[in-house]
C-alpha cells in the first residue's frame, strides 16, 4: 500500500499558528544561520582562509583541478548521476498520473521534479547575474584577477565572472527537496531525504573547492537557494493538492 498523503489533509483550526511555526523553523532560522555564516566567510575572510589552506596543501597550485577523481568522477559523474535520478523521477511521475493505484504519489513526484528543476535553474540564473570570480581566476591563487566582492564595483574591462552561487553543487543540493516531498507522503522519511541532498551537494561542493572552482560561501548560498525554492514550492503544491482533494 502507498502511504497516505499526510500533508494534504484539511487544515486544523489552529493552522495559522502551525504555519507560523513551520515557516520560522524552515525559513527564518535557516536564513539567519546562512547570513551569520556568510558574514564570517565573505566579510570576515573565512572563504580566503579556507582556500589558502587547500591551495597550500596542494603545493601552491590547484593540483586537483584536472584530477580524475575530482574532475571526472565527482564533477562529470555527479552531473550524470543527478540527471539520471531526475529522469527516473520524471518516469515515475508519468506513471503515477496514468495509474490510479499510484494516485497518492502524483503531487509528491510532480513536486520533486519541479523542485529539482527550479532549484538548479535559479542557481544558474543567479550565477549569470552576480558576476563573481572563481578562486582559480584570482591572482592570490595563480590567476590574473583581483578579488572583487559581491557588492563591490567591478573594474572596467575586467571579464565577467560566473561562479556565485556554485552551479555544480546545485545538482546535489536540489535534492534537499526530498525532505519536503517526504512531508507529503510520510514525514518520518524527511530526515533521510534531507541527508541525501546534503551529502550529495556537500560532496559535489567539496570536490569543486579542492579544484579551486568555488569558495565555501558559494556552496552555502547554493544550498540556501535550493532550500528556499523547495520550501516555497512545497507550500504552493500542498495548497493546490489539498484544494483538489477537497474538490
Amino acid at each position: 500500500m502507498l502511504p497516505a498523503p499526510a500533508a494534504l489533509v484539511s487544515p486544523a483550526p489552529n493552522a495559522s499558528v502551525h504555519a507560523s511555526t513551520f515557516l520560522r523553523r524552515h525559513l527564518g532560522w535557516p536564513l539567519l544561520a546562512v547570513l551569520a555564516a556568510s558574514t564570517l566567510l565573505m566579510a570576515g575572510g573565512g572563504d580566503q582562509w579556507l582556500a589558502d589552506q587547500l591551495y597550500r596543501l596542494e603545493g601552491h597550485q590547484w593540483l586537483l583541478q584536472n584530477a580524475w577523481t575530482t574532475s571526472q568522477l565527482v564533477h562529470k559523474g555527479g552531473k550524470w548521476l543527478s540527471a539520471a535520478a531526475t529522469l527516473l523521477v520524471i518516469v515515475l511521475c508519468f506513471h503515477a498520473w496514468r495509474h490510479e493505484r499510484a494516485a497518492a504519489w502524483r503531487w509528491p513526484l510532480l513536486y520533486l521534479v519541479l523542485a529539482v528543476a527550479l532549484g538548479t535553474g535559479v542557481v544558474s540564473l543567479l550565477k549569470s547575474a552576480t558576476n563573481m570570480d572563481c578562486p582559480w581566476d584570482l591572482a592570490r591563487y595563480g590567476g590574473l584577477r583581483e578579488y572583487v566582492g559581491l557588492f563591490a564595483t567591478r573594474p572596467q574591462g575586467m571579464p565577467r565572472g560566473a561562479c556565485f552561487p556554485a552551479g555544480h553543487s546545485s545538482a546535489g543540493f536540489a535534492w534537499v527537496s526530498l525532505y519536503f516531498m517526504a512531508l507529503l507522503v510520510r514525514p518520518a522519511w524527511r530526515w533521510r531525504g534531507l541527508a541525501i541532498g546534503l551529502v550529495a551537494g556537500g560532496a559535489f561542493g567539496a570536490a569543486q573547492q579542492l579544484r579551486g572552482a568555488h569558495f565555501l560561501s558559494h556552496d552555502l548560498w547554493t544550498l540556501a537557494t535550493c532550500w528556499t525554492v523547495s520550501l516555497l514550492l512545497f507550500l504552493l503544491v500542498r495548497r493546490i493538492a489539498a484544494e483538489g482533494t477537497r474538490a
